[in-house]
C-alpha cells in the first residue's frame, strides 16, 4: 500500500483565506521551525489578550467599544489556539499505529 507523505496544518491561510499545509511536515526544516515559532506567538498573543480583556470585563464601568473590542481580539485568539490545536493534533500518532497498548489479553 502506498504512503502519502503527513501534511502539517500552518498557522496562517493563504491569501483567499484558504488553509495552507506543509508537506511531509518534518521537523527542522526552515518553514516547520518558522510554524513553530508563529504558533508560540499566536499562543503567546492570546494569554496577553485574555489578560487584558479579563480587567476590562471584570469593570463594570468599561465603555462598550472597549468591551466589543476585548471580543474582537479574544475570537481572533480563540481561532488561531484553535487552529494549533487542531494542526498539533494531525499530527499525534495514530492509536491504530501504537503497538502493544499495555494491556494483556
Amino acid at each position: 500500500m502506498k504512503s502519502y507523505p503527513s501534511l502539517r496544518l500552518l498557522p496562517w491561510s493563504s491569501p483567499d483565506g484558504k488553509p495552507c499545509f506543509l508537506a511531509d511536515g518534518g521537523e527542522g526544516g526552515y518553514v516547520s521551525r518558522l510554524a513553530d515559532e508563529t504558533e508560540a506567538r499566536q499562543l503567546a498573543d492570546g494569554l496577553d489578550v485574555l489578560r487584558r480583556a479579563r480587567r476590562v470585563l471584570e469593570d463594570p464601568m468599561s465603555p462598550y467599544v472597549e468591551v466589543r473590542y476585548a471580543g474582537v481580539r479574544l475570537t481572533e485568539c480563540l481561532a488561531d489556539a484553535l487552529r494549533v490545536a487542531e494542526s498539533r493534533g494531525r499530527r499525534l500518532p495514530s492509536p491504530e499505529s501504537t503497538e502493544g497498548g499495555g494491556a494483556d489479553e
